[in-house]
């Protein structure tokens, strides 16, 4: 059983690279069994569904694993949030070299047909908009504030994201989290 596993996990590991590498339309039933080393008839024994199941769970394990950074940074506060979700996207940038950029927004981008996948990513957004909203309310700001925040946070750092692999430099994204830090700084001196 852990071998079975093992293949499924790997075939699950290389899908959400794809994602993030080369969008939905690149991540092929042919690219995660090479990526994964997996045996062709692995697919439809691990995914019934085929390619759209294991594209829908890849999409779900990412967003999840982007939720969970977000989450344990919230607890710190929304300034720490947002310097560790820079981090986060930072790291991942150069250790991929600058192959990296976020599964959720290649997903909404490459595959806006599809009404189950659109409706993960409006989920996953949606979770990560209300963990940041939360740090932001938490830290004193009244809701209206801190969900256009949220917003402009969560806007502002995919945003840096593409660029940072477009340019293959992290500036973008240092200098979108400096100005939203000192943004947030500045929002909350207003509102003791």
């Amino acid at each position: 059983m852990g071998e079975r596993t093992d293949t499924r996990q790997k075939m699950l590991a290389a899908a959400m690279q794809l994602l993030s590498e080369r969008g939905t339309a690149g991540t092929t039933v042919d690219a995660v069994l090479a990526r994964s080393n997996a045996p062709k008839g692995s697919v439809y024994y691990h995914f019934p569904g085929g390619r759209a199941e294991m594209v829908a769970e890849s999409l779900r394990l990412s967003g999840d694993a982007i939720a969970a950074v977000i989450d344990e940074a919230a607890t710190r506060g929304s300034r720490q949030a947002l310097k560790q979700f820079g981090e986060f996207w930072q790291a991942g940038l150069q250790s991929s070299d600058f192959q990296y950029s976020c599964p959720v927004v290649s997903v909404a981008m490459g595959a806006p047909d599809d009404n189950d996948l659109q409706l993960s990513v409006r989920q996953i957004f949606t979770r990560w908009h209300t963990a940041i909203t939360g740090a932001l309310s938490r830290d004193g700001l009244d809701r209206s504030t801190a969900e256009g925040l949220a917003t402009m946070v969560i806007a502002s750092i995919e945003g840096a994201v593409i660029l940072c692999r477009s340019q293959r430099s992290t500036t973008p994204l240092e200098q979108t989290v400096a100005q939203l830090d000192a943004h947030l700084a500045n929002v909350m001196a207003a509102n003791p």
